[in-house]
């Protein structure tokens, strides 16, 4: 008959968990298949962790980005109410035919617009007597006339600049070399 000692079974983990046998975090060391799990869980960990920081991120820059853009609308907007008003006077010339008043009216609104948008950084383009750039200018016609084959000989529709990038291409006519 087998009889156990008790001295030798087991004794309970100080965590309260199961007892560790005797060299279970050697074992592990020396089991390749054991370490790889392990890191491959930290990886796994590791990656979810950055995965999440940065969906958080994304949504944080697109809302940084509404409010920004929101703001941007908001002072135009608050920029664009004054030449409405003005728009409103000139319109009300219109009630006593006083054309005087309504080309003062019109001008006043043209000033006062074109004052709000070179403030913004617009530029007027202007290519009259240029060459034909496809990137700045539209061609609607193309006409015989004396000056060189694909000059600007007319303007149809003034272009615009912000900066350096069109905002408009000017519509315009370009020559087709000698009549």
């Amino acid at each position: 008959m087998s009889t156990t000692d008790p001295t030798e079974e087991a004794l309970p983990a100080e965590d309260g968990g199961e007892a560790a046998a005797p060299g279970d975090a050697a074992a592990e060391e020396l089991d390749p298949l054991a370490r790889a799990e392990r890191e491959r869980d930290e990886h796994l960990d590791t990656l979810r962790r950055v995965a999440a920081e940065f969906d958080n991120y994304k949504k944080r820059v697109a809302r940084e980005h509404e409010e920004l853009r929101g703001r941007a609308a908001e002072r135009l907007l608050h920029d664009l109410l004054p030449v409405f008003d003005d728009l409103e006077r000139a319109l009300a010339a219109f009630e006593t035919s006083d054309k005087e008043a309504i080309a003062d009216g019109v001008a006043l609104v043209h000033r006062a617009l074109w004052t709000l948008l070179e403030r913004e950084g617009v530029a007027e383009l202007d290519p009259a007597g240029e060459a034909f750039d496809p990137h700045r200018h539209e061609a609607l016609l193309s006409q015989p006339s004396d000056q060189p084959e694909g000059t600007v000989i007319e303007v149809i529709q003034k272009g615009f600049l912000l900066g350096d990038r069109v905002l408009r291409p000017a519509r315009v006519v370009v020559s087709g070399g000698g009549s």
